[in-house]
């Protein structure tokens, strides 16, 4: 597969800031994937940068790590070249996400009465191989039936109690809100109150298209497009509990969870790339364009948030979501908790992206 036009080759000296960055913490995660590469191959995206030619870096990467930042940066310079990516608009755009750690309660209550669930048994995958006719080709699940598969439930109709008394529910919650950022984020660490720590993650979703609050909000007129952050989202909330799901039932995509261990709190969950996320190292992409693995070095030097200075970092792609689509679109991991959810909240910030290619497809991409 020949390099997507949109790449166009550049030099490390090109990259704002590359000397000054931390390319072991990059190192590390991108070891991960490294580790994670033999057991299930990554997906080859359309941009052309091929997963097999990463091999010789995963490779060096799972044999003899490098001990210190002047060894990380010389194993990126030995084994990847830079080439930025054109994006599809003006400019690139980074948001940000992370995991929440919220309470909850094993049973239902009158205090934890919002649950979040378990994928449904009449929920199945959807492609073209078994899409019916006349279906939206965007659904990627859909509810079987023995007429043949058809859309499934939406979070209206599944708030409104579409799957009661199936079993489903994981967990209760005592905040509406706090249930759907959880859908947003698709993770959270969870506090139970018989004194258990979980993880839960993505299983599977509704499969509609995700309408954001904020932009209904927007639209409404309710909150100004620059004022919106997650935090500004909860606060309209928060003033106006009567509205909750007038607003949220828009969105009609709806997220089905899975537990999972909780086998190293420094870490985020395991996302798409089957490989624990790392705080302000793993970006999540387009993977429809994009090859999970794949370190991106990204520039926005009006984000502000990671740190107090200007975002110049190495990432690793590793997750991907319905929202994250264009070539230079990414969504940035902030980490765990209270305050990784304030540095996500308020990250939507201008970015260039250069894509880290392994040598051996720009040396034949320029042959």
């Amino acid at each position: 597969m020949p390099l997507s036009p949109l790449l166009s080759a550049r030099s490390f000296d090109d990259l704002p800031g590359w000397a000054d960055d931390d390319h072991l913490a990059a190192f590390e995660a991108f070891r991960r994937s490294a580790f994670h590469a033999p057991i299930k191959p990554y997906r080859t995206g359309s941009l052309g940068i091929d997963f097999t030619a990463f091999e010789p870096a995963y490779e060096a990467a799972r044999a003899v790590p490098p001990v210190n930042r002047a060894e990380a940066r010389a194993f990126f310079e030995s084994h990847f070249a830079p080439a930025y990516v054109s994006p599809n608009s003006e400019t690139g755009l980074v948001t940000g996400f992370y995991e929440p750690v919220v309470e909850a309660s094993p049973a239902r209550s009158e205090h934890h009465r919002w649950p979040l669930l378990s994928r449904p048994a009449d929920l199945v995958d959807i492609d073209d191989t078994n899409r019916p006719a006349g279906m939206d080709p965007y659904l990627a699940f859909a509810r079987h039936t023995t007429d043949g598969p058809v859309e499934y439930h939406d979070r209206g109709a599944i708030e409104g109690g579409a799957l009661a008394g199936q079993g489903l529910e994981i967990a209760w919650f005592a905040d509406k809100v706090d249930v759907f950022f959880i859908h947003v984020q698709g993770a959270a660490r969870l506090e139970m109150t018989d004194g258990r720590q979980l993880r839960v993650t993505y299983a599977a979703k509704s499969g509609q298209r995700f309408t954001g609050p904020g932009r209904v909000l927007v639209d409404a007129g309710e909150i100004p497009l620059e004022k919106v952050t997650m935090q500004s989202i909860r606060a309209w909330f928060r003033t106006n509990p009567d509205r909750v799901d007038e607003i949220l039932w828009q969105n009609r995509s709806f997220i089905f969870f899975r537990l999972a261990a909780v086998e190293d709190t420094e870490l985020g969950p395991i996302a798409a790339a089957k490989v624990p996320l790392s705080a302000g190292r793993s970006v999540a992409v387009d993977r429809l364009l994009h090859t999970f693995g794949t370190p991106f070095y990204i520039d926005a030097p009006t984000l502000m948030a990671f740190g107090g200075k200007p975002f110049r970092r190495l990432m690793i792609a590793q997750d991907t979501g319905s929202a994250i689509t264009g070539p230079a679109r990414g969504d940035l991991f902030a980490g765990s908790g209270d305050a990784a959810g304030e540095i996500a909240g308020v990250v939507r910030n201008a970015a260039d992206f250069y894509t880290l290619v392994p040598r051996a497809l720009l040396d034949g991409a320029a042959q």
